[in-house]
């Protein structure tokens, strides 16, 4: 062929051939045509409404409706609709031709640039071939609203149609799937009852659910006035299956807290009130809507999976969408609706869209917004909220330092007497005995009486009891120039009393013996509390590595325990340490050990040998303290 000849033509695809893969790969559920179908039918009538109200057309009823209608004996499903139908041009045009959307032509005619605004999803196209997937045969009758005769069009599985005027004394489209063997279940009021409840629950149209009753075998014959349960539920008038202005959609100030927590209910099925939510209304350049709920857990170890359910113009997209809510904050519930995003979205079209990396952003910053407004605004509520939320804004801190700067202020830490501070106001109240050193217990039992020490010097004394603290605080001392000390890891000079140091050799030497640890650093050390004989204390940095790797060992089991640091400090002003120094060995000695394992109490659990022995010498000690 001469290369200076072009040729050029498209692609042609047989129906035949195409019809098959529709079937089979045009979605991955199956239960998605339903929403393709209802949504056309949503979107027949957005045309007609909106074609009113620019002028197009007079003199029509506001009394729009979609029906889904379930024959199990014809083995129909029927999705009927009032809007605003279609002469037989545009059936050869919009239905004989698989991917022209009518939608797109609408909106190139009468939306211009304000198409996403007005809701019309624009899917007479490969949508509405999803009816293939569970139908042998589809049928569409429609009538237009300019009065042009009604058509019905008639297609086989095989693509094979027909079409022929047919009879419609109403605008509007009857989509009539007659479903095949594998989507009998269908049919099921049930089953569409919940499809619609998920796929269709905020459409603009409201829908109408009618399947046919099975005969009762013990039926009576209901007389006028009858009122018998059937009879009263038949009297009832039909409901909508869904909510055609739904929360996210109303202004905020137009919202009751009675409303956002029976929404929260409603599409969660959380008994339990949420702890918070944030409504958000993002204009241009976003333009999203939707409303996000802080959920309460029973404990830190409670499912940290939240749930986001995506919507464009209020048609169900996808459950759980993790890449539109930054993964700091998937404990998160909510709804997002986002009309700029394609109805067929995909996972990996969400994880590279700039778009949605802005709604990500854009979220975070709602959320810091959030947190910073109850603090400055209603502090107490906010305290009684902080410790469910507190392991999600540290890590969120941990894990956007955006994040953390917006809300470093508003950040609360719990005191051992329950109060809570922010790190600024522990700092300040803390400058004159113990400037940029901020004192914590992780346990406030085990550390009772370190904790009481502190107090009784008049230091505050944090809890940090959560398995993030470890790093959260790491992060803090970096960003602040401040140093986190755990009451037990050395002695403040703020415990210290005045006068000299004494010190007992021999007492040492047999503390070391008691403990098995020749190695065990002991120290004497004069404290303003007499009543404390011994405090074992464990390095800050040596504590933080055997925590590390505590948690590591969490998915390594295997692995061996890390040799403890700790210094032994006995306390001078005690008049217990000063008579076992004075006492011999052999006397002194159950004491000590008493003492000794005290002291390691305060640090951890005995093991069983360890706490055998414990109550052992105990037993024994009141035995001969007791005169009988």
């Amino acid at each position: 062929m001469n290369e200076n000849v072009k040729e050029t033509g498209g692609i042609s695809v047989e129906i035949e051939h195409i019809f098959p893969v529709i079937k089979k790969w045009l979605y991955s559920d199956k239960e998605i045509f339903l929403r393709e179908i209802v949504s056309n039918a949503c979107d027949a009538v957005t045309k007609l409404k909106r074609l009113t109200s620019l002028g197009q057309v007079h003199g029509i009823e506001d009394n729009y409706r979609i029906t889904v209608k379930a024959d199990k004996d014809a083995k129909t499903l029927t999705v009927s609709d009032n809007g605003i139908g279609m002469t037989e041009e545009e059936v050869r045009k919009y239905i004989c031709q698989i991917a022209l959307s009518g939608a797109l032509d609408f909106i190139e005619k009468y939306e211009g640039e304000d198409a996403s605004k007005n809701g019309i999803i624009g899917h007479f196209g490969l949508g509405f071939y999803s009816a293939f997937m569970v139908s042998d045969t589809v049928e569409v009758i429609t009538r237009s609203y300019t009065d042009a005769p009604a058509v019905r069009w008639v297609c086989s599985d095989a693509g094979q149609y027909e079409i022929f005027e047919a009879e419609r004394d109403e605008r509007g489209t009857d989509i009539i799937m007659h479903i095949n063997a594998e989507g009998e279940e269908y049919l099921d009021e049930f089953k569409l009852r919940e499809m619609l409840e998920k796929y269709c629950s905020f459409m603009p149209v409201e829908i109408y659910l009618e399947c046919e009753k099975e005969e009762d075998e013990e039926h009576h014959d209901h007389e006028d006035g009858c009122d018998c349960e059937e009879c009263k539920h038949e009297a009832e008038a039909p409901k909508p299956v869904n909510d055609t202005n739904p929360l996210w959609l109303k202004n905020l100030s137009d919202c009751t807290e009675e409303e956002y927590i029976s929404f929260y209910r409603k599409v969660f099925h959380d008994w339990r009130e949420p702890l918070f939510y944030i409504h958000i209304n993002a204009d241009y350049p976003l333009n999203f809507k939707g409303i996000l709920y802080f959920p309460k857990l029973n404990h830190e170890y409670d499912s940290l999976e939240g749930q986001v359910k995506l919507y464009y113009n209020q048609v169900f997209v996808a459950d759980n969408i993790k890449e539109v809510i930054p993964e700091y904050l998937l404990m998160l519930k909510g709804v997002l609706d986002c009309p700029e995003l394609p109805l067929n979205v995909s996972r990996s079209y969400l994880q590279n869209s700039g778009y949605v990396a802005k709604i990500s952003a854009h979220i975070t910053k709602k959320v810091a917004d959030k947190l910073n407004g109850m603090f400055n605004n209603d502090r107490e509520a906010f305290e009684k909220l902080w410790e469910d939320i507190k392991v999600f804004a540290e890590y969120a801190c941990l894990r956007d330092k955006k994040f953390y700067d917006r809300t470093k202020g508003s950040i609360l830490f719990k005191l051992t007497d329950d109060r809570h501070v922010t790190l600024d106001e522990y700092l300040e109240a803390a400058k004159e005995k113990h400037e940029n050193v901020i004192y914590y217990a992780n346990d406030k039992v085990a550390q009772a009486q370190y904790a009481a020490m502190f107090e009784s010097a008049g230091i505050e004394v944090m809890l940090l009891d959560r398995m993030l603290d470890n790093q959260f605080i790491s992060m803090l001392e970096a960003d602040r120039s401040v140093k986190f000390k755990r009451i037990d890891s050395d002695v403040a000079e703020a415990l210290k009393g005045d006068g000299e140091v004494w010190e007992s050799a021999s007492l040492s030497e047999l503390f070391k013996k008691v403990s098995g640890n020749e190695k065990l650093t002991v120290k004497f050390e004069l404290l303003k509390d007499a009543s404390v004989p011994a405090m074992l204390n464990v390095s800050e940095e040596t504590r933080r590595m055997e925590d590390m790797m505590k948690m590591y060992r969490m998915d390594r089991g295997d692995m061996p325990d890390m040799p403890t640091e700790a210094t032994l400090v006995l306390n001078s002003a005690s008049s217990l340490i000063r008579r076992l120094a004075d006492a011999g060995e052999e006397s002194a000695e159950p004491i000590v050990r008493q003492i000794w394992t005290l002291a390691l109490l305060s640090q951890r659990q005995l093991t069983a040998e360890e706490l055998r022995g414990f109550l052992a010498q105990s037993y024994e000690l009141l035995e001969k303290k007791v005169e009988l």
